[in-house]
């Protein structure tokens, strides 16, 4: 998968941050560029990880749909 991020340079607290637009602005930052990229893809793979099927609630019944915009 590819993700587009965003670098920029923190002149204030003196550290790179890294932002990801496409998967709702999540970031983080590094004291370098690598730290901060590498921060990122820990925090998208978080975000991405599924949810534990004992956090669940499969007694409801739901449907799955697609949606499109």
């Amino acid at each position: 998968m590819i993700i587009r991020a965003v670098l920029e340079w923190d002149d204030e607290v003196k550290a790179f941050s890294a932002t990801c637009p496409e998967l709702n602005y999540i970031s983080s930052c590094g004291d370098t560029k690598e730290e901060a990229i590498a921060n990122l893809k820990e925090a998208i793979q978080l975000l991405l990880e599924p949810i534990p099927e004992n956090l669940v609630n499969t007694d409801k019944k739901f449907d799955t749909v697609e949606v499109v915009i």
